[in-house]
């Protein structure tokens, strides 16, 4: 790295700051792809992409405070980096390494979540638990269309509905579940009529639109806090990549389709937006990305410097008395 070169620590982000947004998805970005040649290069396995959707990703995430807890799938595996999650860390994950795994209470996050509709639950449980415990956090809750065909989504926004959970459930329709298309997932005409039938609110967003985003979960978020229950979102984008590094969607869909959402994608729509309106010019977006496009590769170098796991890991934190997650044992977790 050229001493000239600055690290940058992670954007901190503020609904009412549209250049802090702006930052926090290129910051996004380049963790994508970052992860992306990483994979190619054979320094991480089998990456999950989410070129695109960033702007669902920063909205909601500005939109809620560091109590509030998300609980993301494996398409949100970089947010958590957002609230200062060692990127290394983050990336380590996709090569079986046990230091991965974080304490959820210092980073406000659940682990990511690979099986589909599972974290739900728990989302509901956690923010019930704040409820009963006389806090007013909120639970953000990321799931995909795909997931809204699993029964434990069902069984999440039901109870949630019921009890009046303080929940944010923040549906990413990108139209695609692996090769899926969202027509054959379901006959409805928009996800978020689904909520019709829990009865609770529902909105739908532009999911390329940072703003939008975050002025919609404020709303949520807001409810929620007030004691008035959970939310449906539906945010609708358009998965532009594939579904991960192993797929390849020239098999299931057009790439004329791909290339007229990838004219829409939210950070060339928001920085021409910024530069148009004076808060943000040609230079400055220029050297704001390139910095930190210099943070996520000394952040690579730190990677291949982290120990390999090896096999003798596998059983690592099986028992309460073993350090796995922050230095705490299994004991102290649960306690």
């Amino acid at each position: 790295m050229n001493s000239t070169e600055q690290l940058l620590s992670y954007p901190r982000l503020d609904p009412l700051d549209p250049v802090s947004l702006w930052r926090g998805m290129v910051w996004l970005r380049s963790y994508d792809e970052r992860a992306v040649a990483l994979q190619r290069q054979g320094r991480i396995g089998t990456y999950a992409t989410f070129w695109g959707e960033e702007a669902v990703q920063v909205g909601a995430l500005s939109a809620i405070r560091h109590s509030d807890w998300m609980f993301p799938t494996y398409r949100e595996n970089g947010i958590v980096t957002l609230r200062g999650l060692p990127l290394e860390r983050a990336w380590s994950y996709f090569r079986g390494d046990p230091g991965a795994l974080f304490d959820p209470r210092e980073y406000g996050c659940a682990p990511q979540s690979v099986p589909l509709a599972s974290h739900l639950s728990h989302a509901v449980g956690w923010a019930w638990s704040r409820m009963v415990g006389g806090h007013d956090d909120v639970a953000l809750a990321f799931f995909g269309d795909g997931a809204t065909s699993e029964g434990e989504a069902h069984e999440a926004l039901n109870v949630a509905g019921v009890m009046k959970a303080p929940v944010v459930f923040l549906c990413v329709n990108n139209q695609w579940a692996i090769s899926t298309p969202v027509s054959r997932q379901t006959a409805a005409k928009q996800l978020v009529d689904k909520a019709i039938g829990y009865g609770i609110p529902g909105e739908r967003v532009d999911g390329f639109d940072v703003i939008e985003v975050a002025e919609s979960l404020g709303r949520a978020v807001e409810r929620a806090r007030n004691g008035n229950g959970p939310s449906f979102i539906e945010a609708f984008c358009y998965r532009i990549g594939p579904h991960a590094t192993a797929d390849d969607p020239s098999l299931y869909r057009s790439s004329v389709d791909e290339e007229h959402w990838r004219s829409m994608e939210p950070i060339g729509r928001m920085e021409e937006s910024l530069i148009r309106e004076g808060l943000l010019s040609y230079s400055q977006a220029k050297a704001y990305k390139e910095a930190v496009r210099t943070t996520m590769l000394e952040a690579a170098r730190r990677l291949d410097r982290l120990p390999r796991p090896d096999r003798s890991w596998l059983g690592k934190g099986t028992f309460a008395s073993e350090v796995f997650i922050g230095g705490l044992t299994g004991e102290e977790v649960l306690s």
